[in-house]
């Protein structure tokens, strides 16, 4: 959340290359407002404070006046609240301000390609969809699925699900024992102040899965974004322990309620899916220089695996609400003859900081909000996809990259889906 005192005109043109508009003058009104009512509150606060040391001696005229000023302070306060609410309200549904540097434009076709990494093969043969490849195999059931839970939803088999499985432990053990990170285990069901923490809520609930049980409301993660970074929500850290570096596995829920009729088929836009998340901590000055550290912990993972792909920046337009700037990966998908996103790497700076109340104590003793920086690294099903489109073979099957051997234990699986050791 922005602090409003910082939400000026050169805000409002920053905010508009993302095409957010900036009600400045709704903004000053409400500013206004309420240094009014503080500044009344605390005139009458004084006047209590005399009217109360003249009432020991006073007669029934200051204790009139000393009760008719408690009730307009009781008054004036309920007032305060009010108005500190709607401001509260007011800024939790403006977005984070772009970096100067996120390129110009409202869209992913605005994207400014930074690097390409690998070639796209040159394939024998018409390269299929993996839903294709998936069917056929049988090592994944759309079908059944859609029996189970209705469209956007996935059963993988056999060799499927165990090189889902692999994935996983690939990208954790990368991410923890190479890249320095601490693998953590987090819920999925996340309270209304966690998602409000990261900025989930209030503006995106739609988009959200929830539960309410006996009463209790809590929602299921769109990533693990949402409770790794509030794990220090409300705590003050020490910049000495900063970088702080986490990961974890988790299964994630999205409505994807903005994408009807998108990406029908196959498994590149799930409702459920499980995804391996990236979270830094870090000094706001150091924030650009931790991001491309963590794009490239996600690169990494891409390239052990032999696949090829490009990195772009997004444009301003087209950032996530909570971040100032972007960069995405883009994996080939040889079936589709086309880059698609499979990991995006964002700076929020303090934004999230401040919503989550995460402070942070400088070696001086000052105090300050760090920047909070996330990115994928990487998501199952769509790592999934990327390598049976890139790796599938002549003869129908796929196969596997030998980084990935030792956590499936075969390096084919055949046109039947049976696993070749």
């Amino acid at each position: 959340m922005h602090d409003a005192r910082a939400l000026g005109p050169e805000a409002a043109v920053r905010l508009a290359r993302r095409g957010h508009t900036l009600d400045l003058p709704a903004l000053a009104e409400l500013m206004r407002t309420r240094a009014e009512l503080t500044d009344r509150t605390q005139k009458l606060r004084g006047e209590a404070n005399r009217l109360a040391k003249e009432g020991r001696t006073g007669g029934a005229a200051v204790r009139a006046r000393a009760k008719e000023v408690k009730e307009q302070i009781h008054e004036v306060e309920t007032r305060q609240k009010e108005v500190q609410r709607e401001l509260t309200d007011f800024l939790m549904v403006v977005p984070n301000l772009p970096a100067d540097d996120a390129p110009d434009g409202k869209s992913e076709e605005d994207a400014v390609e930074i690097r390409r990494v690998g070639e796209p093969r040159d394939y024998p043969f018409e390269p299929r969809h993996h839903a294709d490849i998936g069917e056929t195999t049988g090592i994944l059931d759309l079908r059944r699925a859609a029996k189970l839970s209705g469209a956007r939803f996935a059963v993988t088999r056999g060799a499927g699900a165990a090189l889902e499985r692999a994935l996983a432990a690939f990208f954790l053990d990368l991410h923890a024992r190479e890249h320095g990170y601490t693998e953590y285990s987090v819920p999925t069901l996340v309270t209304r102040e966690t998602m409000t923490g990261t900025g989930q809520l209030p503006k995106f609930e739609d988009d959200l899965f929830t539960t309410a049980v006996g009463g209790r409301e809590l929602f299921l993660i769109p990533t693990a974004e949402v409770p790794l970074t509030n794990l220090h929500a409300t705590e003050t850290l020490d910049e000495a322990a900063l970088p702080l570096a986490m990961t974890a596995r988790t299964q994630c829920f999205r409505a994807e309620a903005g994408s009807y009729g998108r990406d029908t088929r196959g498994i590149l836009r799930m409702h459920e899916f499980t995804k391996v998340e990236l979270v830094r901590i870090v000094p706001e000055e150091n924030s650009r220089a931790e991001l491309d550290l963590m794009l490239t912990h996600a690169e990494e993972c891409l390239k052990r695996l032999d696949l090829a792909y490009r990195v772009v920046a997004l444009a301003a337009g087209d950032l996530g609400f909570s971040a100032r700037f972007t960069y995405d990966i883009e994996v080939w998908l040889s079936g589709q003859n086309r880059y698609r996103e499979i990991s995006s790497c964002s700076d929020t700076g303090t934004f999230q900081a401040r919503r989550a109340g995460i402070r942070l104590r400088a070696r001086d003793g000052a105090k300050t909000f760090p920047a909070t920086l996330n990115g994928s690294g990487l998501p199952i099903g769509r790592t999934l996809l990327a390598l049976l489109e890139q790796h599938q073979t002549p003869d129908g099957g796929v196969d596997i990259p030998e980084a990935l051997v030792p956590y499936t234990g075969f390096h084919h699986i055949a046109p039947d889906g049976s696993s070749v050791r």
